[in-house]
């Protein structure tokens, strides 16, 4: 065992000197060479606690982000293969996500069909059939934000939970570049007066580029992500992430049916207050029944972080803006949001901390909606500070309103709360 534990304290610090080489600026070649003399059967979690170690040592999750592809690029000849996968029922979690990948393999490979089609157009005219039809090609590729979502909000909270949050930082950073790409290259595609020079250009370049990304995001989940969750979640915890996933939904397709989780694993209920307790505000006495009612009725979404900036609390009402499941309760609020919003998050903290500021607001045009976003610092009596508090709601239709509305009317899409 010693001798098991010795080879792989060797074989991770020898990825991390590899990785620093070419962080440094050293040829892929050579350091491929090292590699294949000094390292034999890295698996995934190897490669986690490398870049981990890295982090923990002071190299930024941007830097080791940086270097993520050309690092798999070069690991790849040296990795082992998952020795015999565990048989996966129909349905996991994993299963799924596998399933999904294929799907998106698939998709990717009629999207370069496409791109082949637009090889031979001349460079003059405006090929508006052929524009159309690599957005087309593209469309399936966008489902991809809810594979990336339960990556990101599920299986990265029970990785942390483990100790690992070297996934979280890198790969979530990697996502966000892929959904950027695929993006750009839908923001290029709709412009209309492209000529067929730059109809060529953008989808041997632009949509290439963003399909080579989604492609080796897959190779990175399948050979480190989903093998190392296998080797650390137990099966209650892949309970949880499937009793939360459909918070999210499905990438292209759906869950296969044959996977069994064990009710016991995820409560249907909250646990409550027993029937005869009430919460005793100044203002007011509620009992749990009716203040869980009043959280889930408010036209807004709201989310508390304590001092410590964990998630305490979220409401659960039926038209969330953003996506929230009970698997996020007691994670740090820094591993929730992308690597990209880090800096953002961490200064309101500090100065609501500190009692520099109170209040922090944002607005963005998100899928058609209005999204307002604020964060207010929760403090009690003596001005000490308890917390943060988000609070989101979509204005797209307040803010259309327009005139006076002073009889009774209902609106139909409201009639069923």
């Amino acid at each position: 065992m010693s001798e098991l534990i010795n080879n792989q304290e060797v074989r991770i610090r020898t990825l991390k000197e590899v990785i620093l080489h070419l962080h440094q600026g050293q040829a892929p070649e050579a350091v491929r060479a090292q590699l294949k003399s000094l390292v034999a059967d890295v698996d995934a979690s190897e490669i986690a606690a490398m870049e981990q170690q890295l982090m923990a040592e002071g190299m930024s999750p941007d830097q080791v982000r940086s270097m993520c592809d050309l690092h798999a690029d070069v690991l790849k000849e040296v990795m082992a293969e998952p020795r015999a996968p565990k048989v996966l029922p129909p349905g996991h979690p994993v299963d799924t996500f596998q399933r999904e990948n294929r799907a998106l393999e698939a998709a990717a490979a009629a999207a370069r069909a496409r791109i082949a089609q637009v090889a031979g157009l001349p460079d003059s005219g405006t090929p508006a059939a052929e524009r159309l039809g690599l957005l087309e090609a593209l469309n399936p590729l966008m489902d991809v934000e809810k594979h990336y979502a339960r990556k990101e909000h599920l299986v990265f909270t029970v990785l942390e939970r483990h100790g690992n949050t070297g996934p979280s930082k890198v790969m979530w950073g990697k996502d966000d570049e892929v959904r950027n790409l695929l993006k750009g290259a839908q923001a290029a595609l709709r412009e209309e007066t492209l000529c067929g020079a730059e109809l060529k250009y953008l989808a041997a370049n632009l949509f290439e580029t963003a399909l080579a990304a989604v492609e080796s995001m897959i190779y990175k989940e399948e050979h480190i992500l989903f093998p190392m969750a296998l080797g650390l979640f137990t099966e209650a915890e892949w309970d949880e992430i499937w009793g939360q996933s459909q918070d999210y939904g499905w990438c292209l397709v759906a869950p296969a049916q044959g996977y069994a989780p064990a009710q016991a694993s995820f409560p249907e209920a909250p646990l409550v207050l027993p029937a005869a307790r009430a919460v005793q505000f100044p203002s007011g006495t509620l009992s749990f029944e009716q203040l869980l009612g009043l959280f889930n009725n408010l036209p807004v979404d709201l989310t508390f972080v304590d001092a410590q900036d964990r998630v305490a609390f979220f409401s659960e009402g039926p038209d969330r803006v953003f996506a929230r499941s009970r698997a996020i309760i007691g994670r740090s609020v820094q591993n929730c949001h992308p690597p990209k919003s880090m800096a953002t998050v961490e200064r309101i903290l500090a100065d609501f901390k500190a009692g520099r500021q109170g209040v922090s607001e944002f607005w963005i045009e998100m899928g058609g909606k209005f999204v307002h976003i604020r964060y207010f610092a929760v403090r009690d009596e003596a001005g000490g500070y308890l917390g943060t508090l988000e609070v989101t709601q979509d204005l797209t239709r307040l803010r259309a309103l327009q005139g006076e509305r002073r009889l009774l009317q209902y609106d139909s899409a409201q009639e069923a709360r």
